[in-house]
């Protein structure tokens, strides 16, 4: 039976590294895999998604106003997929969550969803919500602070490397933007 799989993590745990990986070991076993990525992340190629390990793959684009499940329906009516993995999934709607939904139970079809859980203030993304409320398996993959204990927050850092307080809560970025932080140093940064 199907499953709807959210596995999620600050930056830097390596949650596109694992995305491919997954994808790889589908395709060596003569699967087929349907790949999505955020339109608005276009920090390495538009349509692919990439690991910092230099590893990468082509990937179909998604933004708010993508049908999902739409996109897949009609991609099964011509071949058979048997994974849809999702990366940046904390930028999908809530109602694109619901299609995953649909896409697990309708078409039997597993859907591994790869994303941030909270924004660089610590509040949490609306698809990634959505994801935490509706999937029927919650991964965490862990990275590190500085101080060595596990890191589940992210923060923003200024042109001047200050710690941003304010501002938009999607600003794409990398390591020149976000750290990885424990709680505890998230809380001396940010509350």
């Amino acid at each position: 039976m199907a499953q709807l799989y959210f596995y999620y993590s600050t930056m830097n745990a390596g949650k596109s590294t694992h995305l491919l990986q997954s994808s790889y070991n589908y395709r060596e076993r003569g699967m087929n895999t349907l790949l999505f990525t955020a339109a608005i992340d276009d920090r390495y190629a538009v349509g692919k998604i990439s690991s910092r390990l230099g590893i990468d793959a082509q990937a179909s684009l998604f933004d708010e106003n993508t049908n999902i499940y739409q996109q897949v329906s009609e991609l099964t009516a011509k071949h058979h997929v048997d994974c849809v993995l999702i990366d940046e999934a904390q930028f999908l709607t809530k109602v694109q969550v619901k299609q995953l939904t649909d896409i697990v139970d309708e078409f039997n079809i597993p859907v591994l969803a790869y994303g941030i859980r909270t924004d660089f203030m610590g509040e949490t993304f609306g698809g990634s919500a959505a994801l935490l409320a509706w999937a029927d398996k919650l991964i965490e993959l862990k990275t590190i602070c500085h101080c060595g204990k596990k890191a589940n927050f992210v923060v923003r850092r200024d042109q001047q490397g200050k710690v941003a307080t304010t501002g938009a809560q999607i600003e794409v970025g990398g390591n020149e933007r976000y750290e990885s932080l424990c709680r505890a140093h998230f809380k001396q940064l940010v509350w």
